[in-house]
């Protein structure tokens, strides 16, 4: 995924809009951010239309040096869903169980530098530049502590259009194949 902007190509509209569907039968609905060709593929960078969230499970025995982790477990996820449900609809916001993330609809409170959370995130044993969360809500969960979070940088995924002309997520493989060249094509679109 990226995290920052690209522009549109000249004569790409942006207000298209597409449906990624995960393994589960889940559905996110994306905008199209950027499209481009490589090689006859057409390649989308898509965000969602509401926004994601991530839920975040305290270590409750340390107060003041507070341990967060993310919650990722499917089951856990099910478990204390209807409860960030509620909590986040006293907000006027509507949790929803998307594809690949989880997402919220309605508006979102302003930022608050005071309540930003900082997680440093690792994938394949590579700490990857730490992300940074707004928080949204907090609930308890069988005396568990839970934070409700979106991130500041847009979540922006990379798709490819099948032969059926349904977008899917770039395998992580096809993905670091690519990252260079698309980088290149988009970094030599903004000079």
């Amino acid at each position: 995924m990226f995290s920052s902007e690209f522009p549109q190509e000249n004569g790409q509209s942006n207000n298209g809009n597409v449906t990624l569907t995960d393994e589960t039968g889940r559905s996110l609905s994306c905008y199209i951010e950027h499209s481009l060709d490589i090689e006859g593929s057409e390649y989308l960078l898509l965000m969602p239309v509401d926004a994601p969230v991530e839920i975040v499970a305290w270590d409750e025995d340390e107060e003041e040096d507070a341990d967060a982790t993310l919650v990722e477990d499917d089951e856990e996820i099910d478990a204390i869903f209807s409860d960030a449900k509620a909590v986040l609809a006293e907000q006027n916001l509507t949790l929803k169980r998307t594809a690949y993330t989880l997402t919220v609809a309605g508006e979102l409170p302003p930022v608050d530098d005071d309540e930003v959370l900082t997680i440093e995130i690792e994938e394949d044993n590579v700490e990857l530049e730490p992300e940074e969360f707004q928080f949204i809500a907090s609930f308890y969960h069988e005396e568990q502590e839970y934070g409700i979070y979106t991130p500041l940088d847009p979540l922006l995924f990379l798709a490819r259009r099948n032969a059926a002309g349904h977008p899917e997520l770039l395998s992580p493989e096809e993905f670091k194949k690519l990252q260079p060249y698309l980088e290149d094509l988009l970094f030599d679109e903004v000079e």
